[in-house]
């Protein structure tokens, strides 16, 4: 096996977004959703105002999502206020503003050396192909616990005599779905909304209980006769915390709790699409649990739960909202827990190649014999002039207001303008509340920190930053992580090549193990992991031992001491394996003369019954249409960088003529 270092092989034009397996960064504002009348909550928010922001979080426990929600005090006010600012902007003013600048702003982006990724495992030679063009050329299947790959191709819903009949879809007014959903936000000051029972029967009336409690969970509703007529009163039975905990009598007893369904989706990540879902349902997002997050820039299939949201109403989403799909419904005793998958499974269409049919060939048999360097890809440094491992590195040094300033300080290149505005006042007065006057958008990092910065004030800057949802804080300091191992890596496989050598690493269990002189024969390269920085690790007895601490001193960190005196920050580490092997992997070249035409169906298409693309033997173009599976926490991007030899970054393939979001 050969290693070889970065060459400056090139595209002739690309359209990479970065596309982890399972990755934790944030995800821009995703589209909204295209929605039937009907489906569409009446209200401004459609979830109660202590709802977690839309901006990549993860749903949290019930109590972190209802804290402090006893009365309606300034902060509930100032988060109404974001709701109704973000409805109010121009998606298009915002995407336009997004094509003009994009390129601007990727000049002052990082490349792979500016992250440590700087080495090939295999020795054929380069060639250029345009990755994600459209956002259908990546597509990603779950894999489960169980080792099958999840699709979409039932939409049926499961024959429940307990479910009410689909009229309870039509029953209520637009009107009166308004008012409900008023007094189930706790909207206004009615302690009741009345709806009168025209035409009056039982089975009208039993129509209309049943709508009110299955579309707005935490009412209950009762019969009244009021000057000879009837009227269903809704009203709240459990307080506010009945959003978050569905009411647990009008489940059936025989019946799994959690509804387990399939979510096809495209163009929006995990946590944006369970925040839509969560919408229209009218429930709190925390409700929801999945195994993995998937990004966004592509079409992704995987499983979702919910607890007591029956089928019928999540087969009901089906015709109102577009680029998602439900189906593969069931009903299980238990959710589903982050980490619990075996992987993901993508096909993914490099267009345009102008490899040879040999240089394809092999190319993709070193992918599969050989495979590719672990490295966190790019997307897990941000795409701006700040990479997110600076301020993870400065939280770990303990340096707040270094912190804060690399979140908000001016940055060089384009942003939206709304954000530079933000920064230029943050920069004049360094007054968080004019500097959150200028944010439409309160609820990106910058405006939830500002937020923290004028309850707190400039002298505790801990407690602002800590305002910030958790696993975006973390993703900092995991970012600064990353940013290590893959230099170590680097340096690893410069001083050593492909091969173990005594005072490796390798796992034997979860116990991380030294390969001795006499041992060394028994692994291969496959077997070799590396630290992650913690203090709940060990280091390799060779020559990267030291190039680790030499690295963390230079940064002004004790390696030997990384615990923070801030619990959440303090970092155990962890182990990688530096060379993964994709499985199932298979690939083929077709030719084609539309760019535009989609060269695979997807779980849509055959479910609608579309015949399979046909190829000619001769086209315009060619295409490499490449298959495989890969653990979690792997970037599908550095499997495609070993195969293409090419620098991923967005920077790279900008200044090399790249067209964005087509």
């Amino acid at each position: 096996m050969e290693m070889t270092e970065v060459t400056g092989v090139s595209l002739k034009r690309g359209s990479l977004a970065v596309e982890g397996n399972d990755s934790m960064a944030p995800a821009e504002e995703a589209k909204r959703q295209k929605v039937l009348d009907s489906c569409l909550p009446t209200g401004q928010d459609g979830l109660e105002h202590g709802s977690p922001p839309t901006s990549g979080h993860v749903p949290g426990p019930p109590e972190a999502v209802n804290a402090g929600q006893g009365k309606k005090n300034s902060d509930v006010q100032l988060e109404e206020e974001e709701e109704e600012e973000e409805d109010g902007l121009s998606e298009e003013a915002e995407e336009e503003e997004e094509a003009e600048s994009f390129a601007d702003m990727m000049k002052h982006g990082l490349t792979e050396l500016d992250v440590g990724i700087t080495k090939f495992v295999s020795s054929h030679q380069g060639f250029s192909g345009i990755l994600k063009e459209r956002y259908s050329d990546f597509v990603v299947h779950e894999i489960g616990k169980d080792g099958r790959i999840s699709h979409l191709d039932d939409l049926s819903v499961p024959v429940d005599e307990e479910d009410p009949s689909e009229d309870v879809f039509t029953v209520l007014t637009a009107e009166e779905k308004q008012r409900l959903e008023e007094l189930q936000l706790f909207k206004n000051k009615e302690t009741s909304v009345a709806i009168e029972v025209v035409e009056d029967t039982k089975e009208k009336r039993t129509v209309i209980h049943q709508a009110i409690k299955s579309l707005f969970p935490g009412l209950e509703t009762k019969t009244e006769d009021r000057e000879g007529k009837k009227y269903i009163v809704a009203y709240h039975a459990a307080g506010k915390k009945a959003l978050a905990n569905p009411r647990k009598h009008s489940w059936p007893k025989s019946r799994g709790s959690y509804c387990h369904f399939v979510l096809y989706k495209e163009n929006k990540d995990t946590m944006d699409a369970i925040n839509v879902l969560s919408k229209y349902l009218r429930v709190k997002p925390n409700i929801f649990s999945y195994m993995g997050t998937k990004d966004k820039r592509a079409i992704t299939v995987q499983e979702i739960a919910v607890l007591k949201i029956s089928a019928q109403r999540l087969a009901h989403l089906n015709k109102c909202l577009m680029n998602f799909k439900l189906g593969n419904f069931s009903y299980q005793k238990n959710p589903l827990k982050l980490g619990e998958l075996q992987g993901n499974h993508f096909t993914v269409v490099l267009r345009n190649i102008t490899g040879t049919d040999d240089q394809v060939q092999q190319a993709m048999n070193s992918l599969k014999e050989i495979g590719f360097i672990n490295y966190y890809g790019m997307q897990r440094f941000g795409t701006t002039a700040v990479p997110t491992y600076q301020v993870g590195r400065a939280i770990l040094q303990n340096s707040w207001t270094e912190v804060m300033d690399l979140i908000l300080k001016p940055r060089s290149g384009a942003e939206k303008g709304y954000l530079v505005k933000c920064r230029e006042e943050w920069a004049k007065s360094k007054d968080p509340a004019a500097a959150l006057r200028k944010l439409p958008v309160k609820r990106c990092v910058e405006g939830q920190l500002l937020r923290g910065l004028s309850k707190y004030g400039m002298k505790n800057i801990v407690s602002a930053f800590g305002i910030i949802p958790r696993n975006n804080r973390l993703m900092y300091i995991h970012s600064y992580q990353s940013y290590v191992w893959n230099n170590m890596v680097s340096k690893r496989i410069e001083e050593y090549g492909l091969k173990p050598v005594p005072g490796d690493l390798v796992l034997k269990g979860a116990t991380a193990t030294y390969i001795d002189e006499e041992d060394v024969n028994n692994y291969s390269i496959h077997d070799v992991v590396m630290p992650l920085p913690g203090f709940d690790v060990i280091y390799p007895k060779h020559k990267i031992s030291e190039a680790y601490r030499e690295m963390l001193t230079a940064d002004n960190l004790d390696i030997d001491n990384m615990r923070h005196k801030i619990r959440d920050y303090s970092l155990s580490g962890a182990y990688r394996k530096i060379i993964i092997r994709p499985q199932n992997v298979s690939w083929e070249v077709v030719a084609y003369d539309d760019p535009k035409i989609p060269l695979f169906n997807t779980d849509v298409d055959n479910l609608e019954g579309k015949p399979p693309p046909v190829f000619a033997s001769e086209g315009k173009y060619r295409a490499l249409k490449m298959d495989f599976s890969l653990p979690p926490s792997t970037y599908a991007t550095m499997a495609i960088r070993e195969v293409l030899k090419m620098d991923t970054s967005i920077k790279n393939q900008t200044q090399l003529n790249t067209t964005w979001l087509r």
